[in-house]
């Protein structure tokens, strides 16, 4: 009996995932969390009518889903004021940007991100053999301008950055980064990962042509329209970047209940109107509790508020363990500076009620060592 012949790129790659489940770490642990504040998921929940639309598309499920997302695109296409031409509809972000690794990525070649950025996508490349090539954040703010000067010295292929941030939650206006493409070096295209754009201010969202070929635009149903586990996201982009996904995507990778789903949600303007009010008032109310606490939050324009535990690493995993001890499940960023922080995501009344209770005997439990 033999192994399979695995590449040599997949014999150098640790067997691992970017992100531990909170069903992972419950079954470790044994018990459920009472509160679940560490997936950026959207507790507030997806429209009424895309829930009505899914449980109809249900008894359908017996047909593969539409391989082209032909009304989804249109809608979408429509939202934006673009061409379906512009649109590609993927399984979240996450599928997107597998994709487009595949795409623009092979062995050696240079991408360039933020230190402490999103590690899916970092996941991704060195899935490809991709070359990382990090810069720090500045201010707790991922930079544009440190990036584009990297991947001028590197000749990346690809930038990522995601603004609103994750895990920070900071951001930049949409025309600071419209600005700062002057300086994208030539043959390199940006990745703009808005999945949290819903949830920001006015003017986050930047206002670049759908047919510049220099940028690619990420969105998701993930996180304002509430439907994290439907798995739906898209990109805008030129209409030559956009056909390409078509030699690498899985052409029936998205089912029949969440194209349903999501054409829904987009056209209840009113319950995303409700759910943007509910986060932002859950985003104070963290910050009330950090502050009640002596701890800092960060200002947010996410689902999600990063709160600067004001010593190192150590201490804010050492709160991050005593909060799971505790039954509430959050996360942290992985790399420092960014590491004094935990990361708790926008909940329920019952949810940041129990934060409120639990939080200082987590910080008491992590100031005793």
């Amino acid at each position: 009996m033999t192994d399979p012949r695995y590449t040599p790129l997949a014999l150098s790659l640790p067997a691992t995932v970017p992100f531990v489940g909170p069903e992972t770490q419950e079954r470790q642990r044994g018990a459920p969390f009472d509160a679940r504040l560490g997936a950026n998921e959207n507790v507030f929940g997806p429209s009424p009518r895309a829930i009505a639309a899914m449980q109809e598309a249900a008894g359908d499920v017996w047909m593969y889903g539409d391989p082209e997302n032909h009304d989804l695109r249109q809608a979408l296409a429509r939202q934006h004021s673009v061409l379906p031409a512009n649109i590609v509809v993927g399984e979240g972000i996450d599928g997107l940007l597998g994709y487009l690794v595949r795409l623009l990525i092979s062995a050696g070649d240079a991408v360039v991100t933020s230190d402490g950025a999103y590690p899916t996508f970092n996941y991704h490349v060195a899935g490809f053999g991709g070359v990382l090539h990090k810069v720090p954040y500045v201010d707790d703010h991922e930079d544009p301008a440190s990036l584009f000067a990297k991947a001028a010295k590197v000749d990346a292929k690809l930038i990522y950055i995601a603004n609103p941030d994750n895990p920070m939650g900071t951001w930049q206006s949409g025309a600071d980064i419209v600005a700062a493409l002057d300086k994208l070096p030539d043959g390199c295209l940006l990745i703009l990962d808005e999945a949290y754009v819903e949830c920001a201010p006015t003017g986050t969202a930047a206002p670049i042509d759908a047919d510049d070929p220099r940028v690619i635009r990420m969105r998701t149903f993930s996180k304002a329209y509430g439907m994290a586990g439907a798995r739906v996201g898209y990109a805008i982009a030129a209409p030559a970047l956009i056909s390409a996904f078509n030699k690498v995507r899985n052409h029936f990778g998205m089912n029949r209940a969440s194209q349903a789903g999501a054409l829904a949600a987009l056209r209840d303007e009113s319950w995303l109107g409700q759910v943007q009010s509910k986060i932002d008032a859950a985003r104070k109310r963290i910050a009330k509790i950090a502050r009640d606490n002596g701890l800092t939050p960060l200002q947010s324009a996410t689902n999600f508020v990063a709160i600067d535990c004001g010593q190192d690493e150590v201490f804010a995993k050492a709160v991050l363990d005593a909060l799971i001890a505790l039954g509430i499940f959050v996360r942290m960023p992985f790399c420092a500076p960014q590491s004094r922080c935990i990361r708790i995501s926008c909940g329920t009344k019952a949810d940041l009620d129990l934060l409120a209770e639990m939080l200082p005997k987590a910080l008491a439990q992590a100031r005793s060592g």
